[in-house]
């Protein structure tokens, strides 16, 4: 059984300044990144409480902020590689607001330090839909903010000389 809190006023895109102890799980899962991460089991009755859309959005198969996103993503920047992840883990799509969040405040990544950044991008890339992770990275901007030489690297000719399968497809 987890202990309820809220947190407050995030000042350096990680840290909240405030931490609250709190006894309405409602306040609790409105400070979680993903209304698929709030969702909340009494453990007295097993009821599966959702505040906030998390059931919906499971079933929907889509990745979506509670609340505003940039509000999401400027409390702890790493929110927008975990989005990325688990959309591409999970075979889920990315709700367009919270993508267009994404791409918004891609540059922030920057922020967030190398170790963090390296552990969010070895579980998209080995968490399943590794492909989907690396289409979601370039689409959102976090590709080239995080690994430029690869972006810069799309639409590069990959000659069926080099590359067989490149061009024709797995073999069987």
């Amino acid at each position: 059984m987890a202990t309820f809190r809220s947190e407050h006023s995030y000042e350096d895109g990680r840290h909240p300044g405030q931490v609250r102890f709190e006894t309405d799980p409602r306040r609790d899962v409105l400070r979680r990144d993903f209304t698929i991460n709030a969702l909340l089991q009494d453990p007295g009755s097993g009821e599966v409480l959702d505040f906030v859309g998390g059931r919906a959005d499971l079933e929907a198969r889509r990745i979506r902020a509670i609340g505003e996103p940039e509000a999401r993503f400027a409390e702890d920047h790493l929110r927008l590689l975990r989005a990325v992840r688990f959309a591409a883990n999970l075979g889920f799509e990315l709700e367009p607001i919270t993508r267009a969040a994404v791409r918004r405040m891609a540059g922030l990544i920057g922020n967030v330090s190398a170790e963090r950044v390296r552990d969010e991008l070895a579980r998209i890339l080995t968490g399943g839909g590794a492909r989907r992770g690396f289409e979601l990275l370039d689409e959102t901007g976090l590709l080239l903010e995080l690994i430029p030489e690869a972006a810069a690297m799309k639409g590069v000719e990959q000659p069926e000389q080099f590359h067989p399968r490149a061009t024709s497809g797995p073999t069987p």
